[in-house]
C-alpha cells in the first residue's frame, strides 16, 4: 500500500520515536545525484530527504545527503542489494532491499550483527517509521495482525470520503478519548468515518479481521452485536 504522506507528516510532528525538523530538506540536485549511484529511491524516503534532510528514529541517526552532491553517508551505506540507512549502537542495521520494488517502494529489513541474517521490518520507509513509533508507544507492531500489516506500509490512511484509519501516532489518544479499554475491553478503535461513528476490530480471539462500525457515543462491550459489519478485508477495502 502506498504511504499516506499527510499522516506521515503527522506522525513525524506528533510522535515520540521520530525527531526531524521541516524546512531542512536536501536540494533536489543532491537527491538526483544520489539516485545516479543508487537508482530510484523509495518515494516515501525521497520525500523525507526533500522535507527534512536528516533526523533520528528511536535515537538512531538516519543517513543524510551531502550538499555537494556526492551522496555522503547515504551512498556510503550501499552494500550490494542493501542500502543501510541507520544503525543501533549494538550494531543492528536497517536498510532497503534494492532489488525488490512494490509501487516504487523498497521494503526495509533489519540485519542482526551476530547472525548476519536479515528479518523483514516494514514494506516502506514510511512503514518503518510507523513500526518504530508503535513500538516506542508500547503498541508492539499493532493491536492486531491486520493493523500491524497496515502500519508496515503507512502510518494510517485518510480517504477522500472522510474515513480515517489511525496510525500509531493517534491510535492511543483516540482509544483513550472514547474509553474503549473500559467500555469494550476486547476491541480496538482503529478509525472513524468522519461523521461520528468509529471502526472497531477485535484485539483477541479468532476473528481479528472483521471491521464493525458503531456510533462513538454508544460504545458497548459487544460491538459486533450493537454495530454494523463493514468488511473482513480491511486492506483490500483500502486498496479498492
Amino acid at each position: 500500500m502506498r504511504p499516506d504522506l499527510v499522516l506521515l507528516r503527522e506522525l513525524i510532528a506528533a510522535g515520540s520515536a521520530v525527531a526531524a525538523r521541516p524546512g531542512r530538506g536536501a536540494p533536489e540536485g543532491a537527491i538526483v545525484a544520489a539516485e545516479t549511484v543508487l537508482g530510484p529511491l523509495s518515494p516515501s524516503f525521497r520525500w523525507w530527504l526533500a522535507e527534512y534532510g536528516s533526523g533520528e528514529v528511536g535515537g538512531m541517526p538516519v543517513a543524510s545527503l551531502s550538499p555537494d552532491g556526492d551522496g555522503g553517508p547515504l551512498t556510503g551505506g550501499l552494500d550490494g542489494a542493501r542500502l543501510w540507512f541507520c544503525r543501533e549502537p549494538c550494531g543492528h542495521r536497517y536498510g532497503f532491499v534494492l532489488d525488490v520494488v512494490v509501487d516504487g517502494e523498497h521494503p526495509v529489513v533489519g540485519r542482526d550483527p551476530f547472525t548476519g541474517g536479515d528479518e523483514p521490518v516494514a514494506e516502506t520507509f514510511a512503514g518503518f517509521l510507523a513500526v518504530c513509533e508503535a513500538r516506542a508507544a508500547g503498541l508492539r507492531d499493532g493491536p492486531n495482525p491486520t493493523i500491524a500489516r497496515l502500519w508496515r506500509s503507512t502510518p494510517g490512511v485518510l480517504r477522500p470520503d472522510g474515513e480515517r484509519f489511525y496510525g500509531p501516532q493517534s491510535f492511543q489518544q483516540r482509544n483513550e478519548a472514547f474509553e474503549v479499554r473500559r467500555r469494550a475491553p476486547h476491541w480496538a478503535l482503529v478509525g472513524d468515518d468522519g461523521g461520528g461513528a468509529g471502526f472497531f476490530m477485535r484485539r483477541h480471539g479468532r476473528d481479528r479481521v472483521s471491521v464493525h462500525r458503531l456510533d462513538l457515543g454508544a460504545v458497548v462491550q459487544d460491538v459486533a452485536a450493537a454495530g454494523e459489519f463493514v468488511t473482513d478485508d480491511l486492506i483490500g477495502r483500502l486498496l479498492g
